[in-house]
Order: C-alpha cells, then sequence, then structure tokens
C-alpha cells in the first residue's frame, strides 16, 4: 500500500494494476466484477480496465460511481469501505469493497473496487445465507451507471427521496435542502450538472448558485413565489 500511496497516477502502475485486477477476478470467478479506476481522468471515463463487466453492464471508458464523486468532493477522508452491500439497476446484490490509492500528498489518484455477485448465494438454502452476510456492513446506496448522465440522474433522484416532495410542491427551501444534498454527493463536479439541476428544478442557473450559497449560509430565505 505504500507503494500506492507514492503514485502520482494510476499509468505509474497501470501494467502492475491491470494483471492485479485480472487476477483478483480469476480467483473469484466470472461472479466477481473487479474495475481499475484512474481518478486523475475526467469522471465521465475513469475506468480503464474491467473484469467482468457483466455484472453491472459497465466497460473501459465508463465512469466512477457515486462513492467516488463524494471521495472527490472532499466529504470523506478515507474512502475506503470493505465488505458493504449494494444493488444493481436489475435488483441483483453485490457484496462489494472499494479501495483508493493516494499520492504523495494524499490526494485520491485511483481505485480498485471488487463487486461480488451474492444473488444467487442468496437465493440458496439456510446453510448458505450464513456465509454470505457474516460480518457485511450496512447497506450503501452505489449507483453502477454507464455514462454520467445516468449518475447525475440517480444523485437527483436519491436527493429529491431525501426531501420528499416532488418538485411542483417544493418550496424555495425545499430546493435549497436539495441543492445541499447534491453539492454533498459531489454532483456539480459532473459536467453540465448545474445545467442539468437547474433545469430540473425549474429555477435559473443564477438562482441555483444563489440557493447554493444560501446552504451553505444557514440562511434559506423565504418561500419562493
Amino acid at each position: 500500500m505504500e507503494v500506492f500511496r507514492r503514485m502520482e497516477s494510476v499509468r505509474d502502475e497501470l501494467v502492475f494494476l491491470t494483471e492485479l485486477t485480472r487476477g483478483i477476478a480469476a480467483q473469484f470467478g466470472e461472479s466477481c466484477e473487479v474495475v481499475l479506476h484512474d481518478l486523475s481522468r475526467p469522471y465521465e471515463s475513469t475506468i480503464v480496465a474491467i473484469e467482468n463487466g457483466h455484472i453491472t453492464g459497465r466497460k473501459v471508458g465508463d465512469p466512477g460511481t457515486n462513492l467516488g464523486l463524494e471521495l472527490l468532493r472532499g466529504n470523506q477522508v478515507n474512502g475506503n469501505k470493505f465488505n458493504y452491500v449494494t444493488q444493481t439497476k436489475d435488483g441483483r446484490l453485490l457484496r462489494s469493497t472499494s479501495i483508493y490509492m493516494n499520492n504523495a500528498e494524499g490526494k485520491p489518484v485511483g481505485a480498485i473496487c471488487i463487486n461480488f455477485d451474492i444473488t444467487a448465494l442468496m437465493m440458496a438454502e439456510k446453510t448458505l445465507h450464513g456465509m454470505t452476510m457474516t460480518s457485511l456492513q450496512p447497506e450503501v446506496r452505489e449507483s453502477f451507471v454507464t455514462n454520467v448522465s445516468e449518475l447525475l440522474d440517480a444523485l437527483i433522484q436519491e436527493a429529491q427521496e431525501q426531501v420528499g416532495k416532488p418538485v411542483a410542491h417544493m418550496t424555495k427551501e425545499d430546493k435549497i435542502k436539495m441543492i445541499a444534498l447534491l453539492d454533498r454527493k459531489g454532483a456539480f463536479l459532473i459536467k453540465k450538472g448545474g445545467e442539468k439541476i437547474s433545469a430540473y428544478l425549474n429555477i435559473s442557473k443564477y438562482s441555483l448558485y444563489s440557493y447554493m450559497e444560501e446552504g451553505k449560509n444557514g440562511n434559506e430565505g423565504s418561500e419562493e413565489g
């Protein structure tokens, strides 16, 4: 791990990391997806190596997930997560681990993510159930997508669920809350994210950034007319 911490880029150890990705997948079989992310690349194309991409439907050149965005946004000091449960778009359960690689300044430059499909095991007899659920952490919501537009849609949907209202019934305070949630999730790091969010909330870009500042200052103002 100290070698990884001294890397300035995944490209410095790309051959080794690609082989490591392949080796982990070979060890655990076709139900195990292993993904190598280069976080120095634009977020819409961080995947530089992937094995068993059929698990989440992704390929080389596809984007990272919402968890990586949160780390890059600076909302987490250590983004490493071990043995957590998440779910694909088609409802399959995955047991996942995400390990980030930092450069000398502590900035994340890459990640190796392991997603093991435990759906069949979860449907097996009780003798297998104990094995698949042993020591699992609480469920983490992670969005596996093939482009950043889908990722942004997932973040918007999650934020709206937390606000608990459709846009048509949102007050200004509700929209400020939703924008703050999206900001913390790293949604504005996505190219043209601000444009899509302002259009979704039916507000101007000027209002978007004004609401963002109000949210940061804890001053949500009065209800929008």
